[in-house]
C-alpha cells in the first residue's frame, strides 16, 4: 500500500522535509504491528497471503486465509453432513459449500456424509492422500455423531492427521440465519411479536443431554433476537417435547400465534415432519445462508489453529 502525500509537501521549499519524532514513532509502530500480525502466540510465523487476494478481501477475516500452494498447503476442509434420502439435502449442502469456497478462494473443501448420501465420510478421508484435514461437522449441537461417529471415522484411517471442529451450534451467526428465515417466511418483527406470539425451535433431537442444552441455548438467543418473544425448543426424535407438545405448552401460556423456526442444516425427513405440524408460518431450514458459510470457516480456522493432542499412536484433537 502506497502512502499518500502530505498536503504541505507541494508548498514546502524542501521536497523531502524531515519527519518529526512523533511521525517516526508512528511509522515504526505501524511496521512493527504489521510484522507481529503474522506471528502466532506460540512464536511461529504465519504464512503470508498473496497480495492480490489480501487486497481483494480487505477487511473480511473469512476470506483472507486462502489455501497456500502445494508445498505448504492449508489443511483440507472436510465438511461432515449427516446425509438424507431427501435429494434436496445434498443439493442444499452443495450450495452451502459453494458459498464457503466463494468466501475462501483456493481452499480445498470436500464433503463427507455420516450415512445415506455419497460421498460417505470414510471414503472422503481415504481420498485425502496424506493431506492434513480439519473436519467441520455441519451439525447444530453435540450428540452421538459428533462425539463418536466422526472421531471413529478419523481413527479408522491409518496415519491421518486431522482435527475435528465443534458442531456449528450454538452460535450467534446461527441465530441471525434463523431470524432471516423467519422473516422470509413472513415474520414481521414487532407486529408479530405481540402478547399472543411465540416460536417453536424445531430440532432433530438426541438422547445426549448436551444436545438438548445446545438447543436451549439457541432458543434463548433467538428469543432475545426477537425482542423477548418466547421460543421453545422441540424435537423430531429421541426426546421431548415434540413440536405438537411445544405448541400446546405455548398455548397454555396464551401464545396461539406460533411460528416454527426450522433448526436444520438442510431439508430432510425431520425438517419436513416438523414443518407439517406448524399451525401458522414455518421457516425453511438454514440451508446455504451466508451466515452459515461464514460459521463453517470460523470453525475451520479455530480448529486449524488448535494444537494437536496425542491420542495413542496418532495425534488428534477435538476442540
Amino acid at each position: 500500500m502506497t502512502e499518500s502525500a502530505h498536503p504541505r509537501e507541494s508548498l514546502a521549499p524542501n521536497p523531502l522535509p524531515l519527519d518529526s519524532t512523533a511521525q517516526l514513532l508512528t511509522r515504526i509502530t505501524a511496521q512493527l504491528g504489521a510484522q507481529l500480525s503474522h506471528v502466532q502466540l506460540n512464536g511461529v510465523r504465519r504464512p503470508m497471503s498473496s497480495p492480490s487476494l489480501s487486497s481483494a478481501a480487505a477487511g473480511d477475516p473469512f476470506t483472507t486465509r486462502a489455501a497456500t500452494g502445494p508445498a505448504g498447503a492449508a489443511p483440507v476442509l472436510v465438511a461432515v453432513a449427516h446425509g438424507s434420502r431427501d435429494p434436496r439435502a445434498l443439493r442444499t449442502v452443495t450450495r452451502l459449500l459453494d458459498r464457503v469456497r466463494e468466501l475462501r478462494p483456493g481452499a480445498d473443501v470436500r464433503l463427507g456424509h455420516i450415512e445415506l448420501d455419497e460421498p460417505l465420510l470414510p471414503d472422503t478421508l481415504a481420498g485425502l492422500g496424506g493431506r492434513e484435514a480439519v473436519l467441520v461437522p455441519l451439525l447444530l449441537g453435540r450428540g452421538f455423531h459428533v462425539k463418536h461417529d466422526i472421531p471413529a471415522a478419523v481413527a479408522a484411517v491409518p496415519g491421518l492427521r486431522a482435527r475435528i471442529a465443534p458442531p456449528l451450534g450454538p452460535h450467534p451467526l446461527l441465530v441471525e440465519a434463523l431470524h432471516d428465515r423467519l422473516v422470509e417466511a413472513g415474520w414481521r418483527g414487532p407486529e408479530d411479536g405481540g402478547r399472543g406470539a411465540g416460536v417453536v425451535l424445531a430440532a432433530a433431537g438426541s438422547r445426549d443431554p448436551a444436545s438438548a442444552a445446545d438447543a436451549r441455548s439457541t432458543a434463548a438467543m433467538l428469543a432475545e433476537r426477537l425482542g423477548g418473544v418466547p421460543v421453545l425448543p422441540a424435537y423430531a426424535s429421541a426426546v421431548s417435547p415434540s413440536v405438537p407438545e411445544a405448541l400446546r405448552a405455548l398455548a397454555a401460556r396464551g401464545r396461539h400465534r406460533v411460528a416454527l423456526a426450522s433448526y436444520f442444516t438442510a431439508p430432510g425427513r425431520f425438517a419436513t415432519a416438523s414443518r407439517s405440524a406448524a399451525p401458522w408460518m414455518a421457516a425453511a431450514p438454514l440451508g446455504a445462508h451466508p451466515a452459515l458459510a461464514r460459521l463453517v470457516l470460523q470453525r475451520y480456522d479455530e480448529a486449524g489453529n488448535a494444537p494437536y493432542a496425542p491420542t495413542g499412536p496418532r495425534r488428534l484433537v477435538t476442540v
